[in-house]
């Protein structure tokens, strides 16, 4: 028989056990060694069984074993000592309540997926990890932070591999009640909710859990509630599952509803609301819409309980609304028009981009949007032809007929940012046509490399090790981390080959797969073409010799999962596969199937090389060898994301990229590129790690990693990538919130309206540049007088910077590495109503020079000049021409 209805039963714990349920709860577990260690004493075998999670291991847990723990007076000692330091973690003042300066009252943070721990498997990679990574740190350094997502009831999926090794899916239902969550309840004990309006009268209901980080709460929604359809029950089916109508719903929940949710949230827990929203990539880029949607109701009469004093969205816990319905209620509204909205929006959002290609962007058909978003749907009362307006990709290139989540993102933020410095170079270009007239380096869009979360991913041991370690205990933990690794993947394999249908008597070659004291490369991410799964399969009986060669012989271990709808990356995977099925290397090359962070735990500590292989420049940063590098493990990488940025020869090594001719052949790239892979590990990685000195240690190898736990490690943790966040990106967002309260948001938005619509009558009429010059030489250290004239038609003279731009020049004339000096007004108007402005120029560098001048908005509220994307450059028949050149 079947049961028709599934139940958790938990355990009464003894009074004196109550503080074990506040431990498991909350998920600081999953990164701190002293509550794990706790819980494997509780129960050590109900702890492995279930995988880690100490919520579940207690909801197994027998009643005698209950009965001894709460007469065992040791374990009791223990237990009120992690209760206490849970208590002081959670509310003693951290790095950001010293921190000088005023500072947001909180944050909110939004991601379509988020990697805080294997016992919670709502992440499908690097996206995913990277959020769960920001919530710990922020947790860690006290960051005020709210943390909003969707509960997929299927996760992303399960990988396994079918007898010839082609990647299958399955999708276990995972049951909220038996994850390390909390329903948010109202006063009554009733289930909160946020209501969306879907299209045809239909309704999208979803009750909104809680996993506390720490000190961050996580905000689920979850569709999947008795209130709903079939259909829309489904709607948080899987992490990036369905056609293009169910992920636009699903980003709506995670955009629109989301707001609703943290609205919620607020009310019924007294927190503070937030002041800046940091949207993690596109797929959240609705939350903008939702804040002009409540900006715009009326004002409350009660200017207190809508928070009119600091700004738009301030108010503690204001107004009475359930987030069920539109929202209305919440105490938010303003009645501002969109215009006014946006601006106030705009300046209270960071937008960060992950993708360094068009093609990794969530793009949805515009009449689909339209009929989700219009009055008939979500946003009743929001202009429908604005909101598409902020999707137009055709500044980009793009189609007429599309909507883009990215072009709408960097819309509705003031502040954007890539997560790399090499990405941020790819992003300002990618997306440029947003700032037409403006050189890529102009563009706003910063970077902040990304970071990785050093208690989660360090191997305790590493962790423990003093600076004054000897190198023969170094290298002796870097052997016993390799032997501890491949125990864990002959277990694996063993049960990945069970999968496939072998019997357990044809496996017993799985007891000699690696070798404890081979040099062992590790290779691990997900599987779209552009990671290059197979570049090391490009000359297969090259690969074989190194794998096999008799004095210093190579090992590696791969995993990875493909999208269930990229056959392409399945092709991949079966391709690596087969080969790794091989009798003649199935001993030195593994493939390990499901992939996931409790897989990544072990693998980074027990590799000693991290191999990453990407397309360059299509590795936005690549967080999988900052994880490695934590534990002393080297990176052999190209030159891509963060390994462009940070490295150096004791660090690891650098796979050259082709270039030319020979980086727009394909087939001729890749030979190139894994010629120079297979010519590295033979010539320098392996003889580097098998020069042992006579006392059996290579002094040269831990030399490096020596080097890349003091030197790298430092740099790649998740917490100097959140406080830079704080820094540079949310405590400037806060303070433009605060300044843009509705009457500033009013008076910014029609200074816009005005500039733009006057803008082409501004022109640059004239222009000198003299006084000290000879033709068109210099000298060094010289500041020649410039002078325009410049018509402003309807504008005055405040509302724009009249600039003079110099440097030195390329063949072409361009401008490199310009520099600007605001000129200022030098007179009144000429007959023709042009106005003269003046400055001087400093040339400080010698070789080909020139300048230019040009013509901005200005305004008080602004934080960059390119902000509205306007700029007027003289024309080649002003005066001496578009610029001087001085050569």
């Amino acid at each position: 028989m079947k049961a028709i209805r599934r139940f958790t039963v938990r355990p009464v714990l003894p009074d004196t056990l109550r503080p074990l349920a506040d431990l498991a709860r909350n998920l600081r577990w999953s990164w701190h060694e002293p509550t794990r260690e706790l819980f494997e004493a509780v129960d050590p075998e109900g702890v492995r069984a279930a995988e880690g999670d100490p919520a579940r291991a207690l909801g197994a847990i027998d009643a005698g074993r209950l009965a001894a723990l709460a007469a065992d007076s040791d374990f009791l000692a223990r237990l009120r000592a992690a209760a206490d330091d849970l208590d002081r973690y959670l509310t003693e003042p951290r790095w950001y309540q010293r921190r000088p300066g005023p500072a947001p009252a909180s944050i909110a943070y939004f991601s379509p997926e988020f990697g805080v721990t294997a016992a919670l498997p709502q992440y499908s990679g690097g996206l995913g990890i990277l959020a769960g990574d920001h919530l710990k740190a922020a947790s860690d350094l006290g960051v005020p932070l709210i943390a909003v997502g969707l509960l997929y009831r299927h996760g992303y999926f399960r990988q396994s591999l079918s007898r010839d090794g082609w990647q299958q899916e399955r999708y276990p239902v995972l049951d909220p009640a038996e994850l390390p969550l909390t329903l948010l309840r109202e006063p009554d004990g009733t289930p909160a909710r946020v209501v969306l309006a879907l299209p045809g009268g239909r309704s999208l209901h979803a009750h909104i859990w809680i996993a506390q980080v720490g000190r961050v709460p996580l905000l689920m929604l979850d569709s999947d509630v008795e209130e709903n359809a079939p259909g829309e029950r489904e709607v948080t089916d899987r992490l990036y599952g369905g056609g293009s109508e169910h992920r636009l719903l699903q980003e709506m929940l995670l955009g629109i509803g989301g707001v609703r949710a943290l609205r919620t949230y607020c009310r019924l827990t007294g927190t503070p609301a937030p002041e800046v929203f940091h949207t993690n990539e596109g797929h959240a880029g609705f939350l903008g819409l939702e804040r002009i949607r409540e900006l715009g109701e009326p004002a409350a009469a009660d200017a207190s309980a809508a928070g009119t004093g600091t700004g738009p969205g301030a108010a503690v816990g204001a107004g009475t609304g359930t987030g069920s319905g539109s929202g209305s209620g919440t105490g938010f509204g303003q009645g501002l028009d969109f215009d006014a909205a946006l601006e106030a929006v705009r300046a209270g959002t960071v937008f960060t981009t992950h993708t360094p290609v068009p093609a990794g962007i969530d793009r949805f058909d515009r009449a689909l949007v339209a009929r989700h978003l219009g009055d008939d749907g979500a946003l009743p009362g929001v202009d429908t032809g604005r909101i598409l307006a902020l999707g137009d990709e055709t500044p980009l290139g793009g189609e007429p007929g599309v909507f883009n989540m990215a072009a709408m993102g960097l819309r509705l933020a003031r502040r954007a940012n890539g997560v790399s410095t090499l990405h941020g170079s790819v992003s300002r270009a990618m997306f440029a046509g947003l700032w037409p007239g403006f050189d890529a380096g102009e563009i706003p869009l910063t970077s902040i490399t990304n970071g990785v979360h050093a208690p989660t991913w360090t191997a305790p041991e590493v962790a423990g090790l003093g600076p004054d370690a000897s190198d023969r205990e170094l290298w002796e933990l870097r052997r016993a981390l390799r032997e501890r690794l491949v125990q864990d993947v002959r277990q694996r394999v063993r049960a990945s080959w069970r999968q496939r249908g072998a019997a357990a008597a044809e496996l017993g070659w799985t007891d000699t797969v690696l070798d404890p004291d081979v040099l062992t490369i590790g290779f691990a991410r997900r599987v779209p073409s552009y990671k290059r799964l197979t570049l090391m399969l490009r000359d297969k009986d090259r690969l074989r010799a190194l794998l096999l060669h008799p004095e210093r012989p190579v090992q590696l271990v791969v995993a990875g999962k493909a999208h269930p709808a990229d056959d392409g990356g399945k092709k991949l995977v079966q391709e690596l596969v087969r080969f790794a099925d091989d009798p003649r290397v199935r001993h030195r090359i593994v493939f390990l199937p499901d992939y996931g962070m409790g897989m990544a735990r072990g693998l980074y500590p027990g590799c000693d090389v991290w191999l990453n292989n990407p397309l360059r420049p299509l590795e936005a940063c690549g967080t999988s060898g900052m994880k490695a590098a934590l534990n002393g493990c080297l990176n052999l990488s190209v030159l891509d994301g963060w390994w462009d940025e940070w490295f150096e020869p004791d660090f690891g090594w650098a796979i050259p990229t082709a270039d030319g001719a020979a980086a727009l052949d394909e087939e001729r790239r890749d030979d190139l590129e894994a010629n120079a892979l297979y010519e590295l590990i033979e010539r320098r990685v392996a003889p580097r790690f098998y020069d042992r000195g006579p006392d059996g240690v290579p002094a040269g190898w831990t030399a490096m990693v020596r080097r890349t736990l003091a030197d790298l490690g430092p740099k790649v943790l998740a917490d100097r990538m959140v406080t830079e966040y704080v820094d540079r990106l949310y405590a400037p967002a806060a303070a433009a919130h605060r300044a843009l309260g509705p009457a500033a948001a009013r008076e910014l938005a029609a200074w816009k309206a005005r500039v733009r619509s006057a803008w082409p009558k501004v022109s640059v009429d004239h222009v000198e540049v003299g006084d000290g010059l000879t033709g068109t030489d210099a000298e060094l250290g010289a500041t020649p007088a410039v002078r325009v004239r410049v018509a402003l038609g309807e504008l005055r003279p405040e509302d724009v910077e009249v600039q003079a731009v110099t440097g030195r020049v390329d063949a072409d004339d361009r401008l490199l590495d310009p520099r600007t000096s605001v000129l200022k007004p030098a007179g009144g108007p000429d007959l023709d109503g042009r106005l003269p402005y003046a400055g001087a120029l400093s040339l400080d560098r010698t070789g080909p020079f020139g300048c230019t001048v040009r013509v901005l908005p200005a305004h008080p509220l602004l934080d960059q000049p390119a902000e509205l994307g306007l700029v007027v450059l003289p024309a080649e028949s002003t005066g001496e021409g578009a610029g001087l050149l001085l050569r």
